[in-house]
């Protein structure tokens, strides 16, 4: 039996993904050891939680660096010294660095609330009630030099309804949010997903021909 993957997760906000890893991997049902849990934000909430679980944790001031570069390198440096196999942005509100973040590239995964790649960026909740989707939903990616660009692993969906508005829409998507990530996880911690450069995912060693799907709590084709 493979040993628990080490997983890092950066955060800016509350850190409620986080909160999902945590009471997924405390559930005995995400097996992986948090190395580190890493913020933009010395304040961020997701720190508190981390501190709460017994996570080491770091804060670093984007002001404090000369420039976006300089505050990347540490950051990967901090990374690295964690001895993480793998990397989750779970709410992390920075573009890191195409080169820096290049050694990552195969074991780092971002969640982003759209269906990629539909509404990369901010503003996603807004974005969609906007154009008139009929759907809506939550996309987890491998994370490379190309903003919310990586191959897309799987996702969940949610339809909207009439009425919703920015703040509801949003609410409703992180109950599948929190179902999403710690699934995708799972099939990392387990070995069974790769990336594929430049544009695909492999699971269990077969291309996906579309990202996976949750239904039911659960990652189908």
């Amino acid at each position: 039996m493979p040993s628990p993957l080490r997983v890092a997760v950066l955060a800016s906000g509350r850190g409620s993904n986080l909160q999902a890893l945590i009471a997924a991997r405390d559930a005995g049902t995400l097996p992986v050891d948090f190395a580190v849990v890493g913020s933009d934000k010395a304040n961020a909430g997701a720190l508190a939680l981390a501190r709460g679980a017994g996570i080491p944790t770091f804060a670093l001031d984007p002001k404090a660096f000369g420039s976006r570069r300089e505050f990347d390198a540490e950051l990967f440096r901090r990374l690295d010294a964690s001895g993480a196999d793998a990397l989750v942005l779970a709410g992390f509100m920075r573009i890191l660095d195409g080169e820096a973040l290049t050694p990552w590239v195969g074991r780092m995964i971002n969640i982003h609330p759209s269906l990629l790649p539909k509404y990369r960026g901010l503003h996603t909740h807004r974005r969609a009630l906007e154009a008139g989707d009929a759907e809506h939903g939550a996309s987890v990616h491998y994370v490379t030099a190309e903003l919310d660009g990586g191959p897309v692993i799987a996702q969940a969906r949610i339809d909207v309804r009439p009425g919703d508005d920015e703040h509801g829409l949003a609410q409703r998507l992180l109950g599948v949010e929190h179902q999403l990530l710690p699934a995708v996880l799972r099939l990392l911690a387990a070995r069974r997903l790769a990336l594929l450069p430049p544009h695909g995912v492999a699971l269990d060693g077969r291309a996906l021909p579309a990202p996976l799907q949750l239904r039911h709590g659960e990652l189908v084709d």
